[in-house]
């Protein structure tokens, strides 16, 4: 999870793809689509709806496609990333400055806000496998009424994702550091991933 407050700042943390990223910001700043950082990448949505996103790593930069799954890639661009895990995200990578063709993305670009308007996009369904209480929250809920109270007060999404987060760690020592980093979080009344939606 990268930690940019701004466009800005993401695009100064990669300096080899400046000139990239600029132009591809230029594409998106070009329509209506509004600007901001989500998950700490620039992010351009159409009503508060994720539209495309734009990453950067070492061999390439690339532009996210939200619901690319319904864009119909004249030109066999998109990619899943993660083939059998990813539903509705695509990805179009760009090796070079000289990849990039504003005319082709801005092409792709239109036709994604157009399906965001028109409501295309698949909903992720989420596992309603309920989960049980591990022992270590268990035990903590029982010993503090305040702890309790707030964990029950939460959304059943974001109790679930507390009780996953202790879950999914393998040795006790991490089970034990995750407990004491949640209980402040769950007495705020906050979620595990709230900073990041």
């Amino acid at each position: 999870m990268q930690n940019n407050k701004s466009v800005e700042e993401f695009i100064s943390k990669k300096p080899d793809w400046k000139e990239s990223l600029e132009l591809l910001r230029s594409i998106m700043t070009s329509t209506e689509m509004e600007e901001t950082i989500k998950w700490g990448v620039p992010t351009y949505t159409i009503k508060g709806k994720n539209v495309v996103g734009l990453s950067a790593f070492k061999s390439y930069v690339g532009i996210w496609f939200h619901q690319g799954v319904f864009l119909k890639d004249p030109y066999n661009k998109l990619m899943n990333a993660q083939e059998g895990k990813t539903k509705g995200l695509r990805q179009w990578r760009f090796n070079t400055f000289e990849e990039i063709d504003k005319e082709q993305i801005l092409e792709y670009v239109l036709e994604a806000i157009q399906n965001q308007k028109e409501g295309k996009e698949i909903t992720i369904e989420r596992s309603s496998k309920d989960i049980e209480i591990p022992e270590r929250l268990k035990v903590a809920l029982e010993q503090n009424n305040d702890l309790k109270t707030c964990f029950h007060k939460l959304t059943p999404f974001k109790q679930k994702e507390y009780m996953e987060y202790i879950v999914t760690a393998k040795r006790d020592a991490t089970k034990d550091s995750r407990l004491n980093k949640i209980i402040p979080m769950i007495l705020q009344g906050i979620g595990l991933n709230d900073k990041y939606r």
